[in-house]
């Protein structure tokens, strides 16, 4: 080995090097500005919708399944969002092939107009009232395709800003991608709360659930606009002509970059349990557990999500300063610690001490959302990124995360203790580590080719 050879082996371990921000021109600033803009819209619509599905699950739970007890109507309204995400792998592999052979700006242009074109639709299904088992058949039908247009927007949204970002500060600005789902959900939980204020219970089950879902057709229709303006990254366009794009990005990840593949899965199974456990079930969970009011809950979440949003530019720079593979463990460290305890103080907490104890929790997933993307990122070369952050991302989101709402009430049931989903998460967390313990040091470095 040479000496060369060993110094570049010895990086790969080390802690990121000391790499100074490096200096944007105002035309890369302003073209770098509309990609942030472009990716925040985008994946805020797709996580606005999964706010207002989860947040309004006990309503849909009566217009959807209205003949069956109400924690089986709950199962059954979980089990359909569950389902929607059974289809995001395929759909990952299917965006990761567009982005990775055509582009990431024309896939994130196809894919954000079905995706807020599903949404849009939901307003619009009958109820069970009206059309029987239709309804939920149909309600299913179009979380399918919701899900499956979904599934290439974080991946390539994150990718698009990482490809854009200078070196030095890549994980700052690709941490605008979790505060945009994280936005998504605050003003998902915002308008759940004024719906639930204002409106009657009848008012919400008749027309009210329905208002959220209108509200993605002209959100939709901004930020494709502002992406059809944009011109593709330069790590592709590079690519692109030089001929070096991969024939079958798919089968030359699964060929070449298993392992990276297989740390990306575990260490993303954190990211998938914990955000839709603390995020989008706990307002239901608080509800139904702890006897808190709706709108209490809603609150509650709402003070969270906005310390959330706060946080993670802060993780996002700190994980510039100390490195991905730092962070990520510490987070995962933290979470195996700290969950049981924190679930365990809810039943005791009055309305104050539960809002401190999400805010708990939301700063220990920002440790981890905040530098997740851009680890996903850098971790995959150009040729494939698209493909193994989309595969990934949206696998582990289908085995763990679109499953925890279900998984956690089920648990529930089964063991009649409220503290089942923390055990889930704590083991999510286990998982995490021991991927992040094999990984290396990503920070700091140009991307892959």
């Amino acid at each position: 080995m040479t000496a060369r050879t060993a110094s570049a082996a010895t990086l790969d371990y080390a802690s990121p090097p000391a790499t100074p921000a490096t200096s944007v021109s105002a035309t890369d600033r302003e073209e770098l500005r509309k990609v942030a803009t472009a990716s925040f819209i985008g994946n805020f619509v797709e996580w606005f919708d999964y706010a207002s599905y989860g947040y309004l699950a006990t309503v849909i739970a009566v217009v959807f399944f209205p003949e069956v007890a109400p924690t089986a109507a709950l199962l059954a309204t979980f089990a359909v969002f569950a389902i929607s995400f059974v289809i995001r792998p395929i759909g990952g592999i299917v965006w990761g092939h567009l982005g990775d052979r055509i582009g990431r700006r024309t896939t994130l242009s196809l894919s954000i107009l079905i995706m807020s074109g599903a949404t849009f639709a939901i307003a619009f299904l009958p109820s069970y009232a009206q059309v029987g088992l239709w309804a939920p058949v149909l309600l299913l039908l179009v979380r399918v395709v919701q899900g499956f247009s979904a599934s290439g927007e974080y991946a390539g949204a994150s990718a698009f800003i990482a490809e854009y970002a200078p070196t030095g500060q890549r994980g700052f600005y690709t941490s605008l991608v979790p505060a945009s789902t994280a936005a998504g959900l605050l003003f998902g939980s915002l308008l759940t709360a004024v719906l639930f204020t204002i409106l009657s219970d009848a008012q919400m089950q008749s027309w009210g659930w329905r208002l959220p879902f209108l509200l993605a057709a002209p959100l939709g229709l901004i930020g494709r606009y502002i992406r059809v303006r944009l011109e593709d990254t330069p790590k592709f366009k590079e690519l692109a002509a030089e001929h070096h794009l991969a024939e079958a990005p798919l089968r030359e990840m699964l060929v070449g970059h298993k392992a990276k593949l297989a740390i990306a899965l575990g260490v993303t199974c954190l990211n998938a349990v914990g955000f839709y456990l603390i995020l989008s079930y706990m307002p239901t969970y608080l509800a139904t557990e702890m006897g808190m009011g709706r709108t209490k809950s809603f609150v509650a979440t709402t003070v969270a999500l906005a310390s959330y949003i706060g946080l993670i530019f802060l993780m996002g720079r700190l994980s510039d300063r100390y490195g991905r593979k730092t962070m990520l463990v510490a987070a995962s460290i933290l979470f195996a610690v700290l969950t049981v305890p924190l679930f365990s103080l809810l039943g005791s907490s009055g309305f104050f001490g539960i809002v401190l104890i999400q805010i708990a929790f939301g700063a220990l997933l920002t440790m981890n959302d905040g530098t997740l993307a851009c680890f996903l990122s850098e971790l995959f070369p150009t040729r494939v990124r698209y493909s193994g952050f989309a595969l990934s991302f949206n696998l582990a989101n289908a085995l763990f995360g679109g499953t925890a709402p279900f998984v956690a009430t089920w648990l529930i049931g089964v063991t009649g203790s409220k503290l089942a989903p923390a055990w889930y998460l704590v083991i999510a967390a286990l998982v995490a580590l021991a991927a992040m313990l094999a990984s290396r040091e990503t920070a700091g470095r140009p991307l892959e080719d």
